[in-house]
């Protein structure tokens, strides 16, 4: 660990002028977890929502154009991941730094953080553009891999885009502005919103129209963030490069956490692409379109757990930077109950409701033969969400605390090891097919989220032990 926190108050380096944020971060961790959560859960909504809606316009092109775009999400949750994990790093080592009172710390790693993001953009965009279509190939798309070539060649252009906005947000919900977070992920959906009909037919653009509206989105929310940060000034984070000063501790510390919650994504797009052939060997390409419809409507009633999930990383970070160990403790015990309250809610709403969310993406004469086993795998996923807090919530626990290590093992088991062996054992060797893989991640979900609780339990423990 680069920080010292705990130093007694006369060796500490200048905290700066304390914002709300700040302020709230260092007080109750409840309070923190509650106020530091609601705008992301909005904000997640509206971009959840956007992903819904594009499912909607995309699947009135065919379940073809459904699929296609079913076989890009995997490459497309990889570049998610890296922003993601980096923004989580980030996160992690902003808020560690700000709980032992180290502004000047705090704002060297969010430049670290930015430069790294613009390194990656630079190597990695050109190779994915490149490989889009050898790749969704690859994944079995088939008649399909036209079209996933289209879609995803035009999102891999705007990875630069999709990286920076990721350490944006991550900046402002170290310094416990989320709501200034949640203006600018609600400015990209409400604009994806308009731009995706009037691309996709108005436009006669079709599938390219989706990934289009993406773009320009996000063109226009990185500007309000430059403005944010170079222009208005008003953060509490300061980005200047007049002070910044290469650190290697500081690049460490980023990717300590970053490559590991980076690299959990990976592993879930590779459980997502494991999935996707599991499907297509059992089923056919219907049933990809069956799960990438069927999930997207699983990640929206998520949303508000993972939303929980990142303002864990947050309150814990600045917990373990003032070592007030107690405090995690309260943080992971409160967002866990919260998170399966929420859970228990939503899997009755969608259990009811099933039939009618299935009949919003099957109103096309093209997909309408979709929605009786969209519907069964919503139900399906009802057993799901109750065991989807305890596996967040301790691996936000372990992010905000710097052990990405700690984090990435817990999804190893969860993805690679529980979720990949139900599913090949319930879909493939005991013959249940589709329904059989779908009944698999919810039996790998549940092991999972299990031992990750005990684990995070008995961390925490330790840390109040030998604080």
């Amino acid at each position: 660990m680069s920080e010292t926190p705990g130093a007694a108050a006369g060796d500490r380096p200048d905290p700066g002028p304390a914002t709300e944020g700040v302020a709230l971060l260092m007080g109750d961790p409840r309070k923190a977890i509650i106020k530091l959560s609601g705008p992301m859960i909005i904000a997640m909504f509206l971009m959840s929502t956007y992903n819904i809606v594009n499912a909607i316009w995309v699947a009135g092109l065919g379940s073809d154009a459904l699929a296609a775009v079913g076989f890009v999400t995997p490459l497309f949750m990889i570049l998610i991941g890296i922003g993601s994990g980096l923004g989580a790093g980030a996160a992690s080592v902003i808020s560690r730094r700000i709980g032992a009172r180290d502004k000047a710390g705090a704002d060297n790693a969010a430049i670290h953080a930015i430069l790294i993001t613009l390194f990656l953009s630079a190597v990695l965009t050109i190779p994915l553009i490149l490989l889009t279509g050898p790749i969704v190939t690859l994944f079995g798309a088939g008649e399909a891999a036209g079209l996933a070539t289209q879609y995803g060649q035009v999102v891999f252009l705007g990875m630069g885009l999709v990286l920076f906005t990721n350490i944006g947000y991550a900046i402002l919900r170290a310094e416990g502005d989320t709501k200034r977070a949640m203006y600018a992920m609600a400015a990209s959906s409400v604009i994806n919103l308009i731009l995706d009909p009037l691309l996709i037919y108005t436009a006669g653009m079709g599938i390219a129209g989706a990934a289009w509206g993406m773009i320009l989105s996000m063109i226009v929310v990185t500007g309000i963030m430059l403005y944010w940060f170079f222009v208005k000034r008003d953060t509490y984070i300061t980005l200047s490069w007049q002070d910044f000063r290469y650190d290697k501790k500081t690049v460490r510390d980023i990717l300590g956490v970053g490559l590991p919650a980076s690299v959990e994504f990976f592993l879930m797009s590779i459980i997502a692409i494991f999935i996707n052939i599991l499907l297509v060997t059992t089923a056919g390409t219907d049933a990809v379109a069956v799960y990438t419809a069927g999930w997207r409507v699983v990640f929206f009633a998520i949303i508000p757990l993972v939303a929980i999930g990142t303002s864990v990383i947050t309150v814990a970070g600045a917990a373990f930077g003032a070592r007030r160990y107690e405090k995690i403790r309260t943080a992971h015990t409160f967002s866990v109950l919260l998170g399966i309250g929420i859970s228990l809610a939503v899997s009755i709403i969608t259990f009811v409701f099933a039939s009618q969310i299935a009949l919003v993406f099957t109103y096309s004469a093209d997909s309408a033969h979709l929605a009786p086993d969209i519907a069964l795998f919503l139900a399906t996923m009802c057993f799901f969400y109750p065991f989807v807090p305890p596996g967040i919530m301790s691996g936000s626990v372990f992010q905000g605390t710097g052990k990405g290590m700690t984090s990435l093992v817990i999804t190893v088991l969860r993805n690679l090891v529980f979720i990949a062996l139900f599913t090949w054992l319930f879909g493939i060797v005991l013959g249940y097919g589709e329904h059989g893989v779908w009944w698999g991640i919810v039996a790998g979900d549940i092991i999972g989220g299990t031992i990750a609780f005990i684990w995070a339990r008995y961390y925490i423990s330790r840390l109040i032990a030998n604080g």
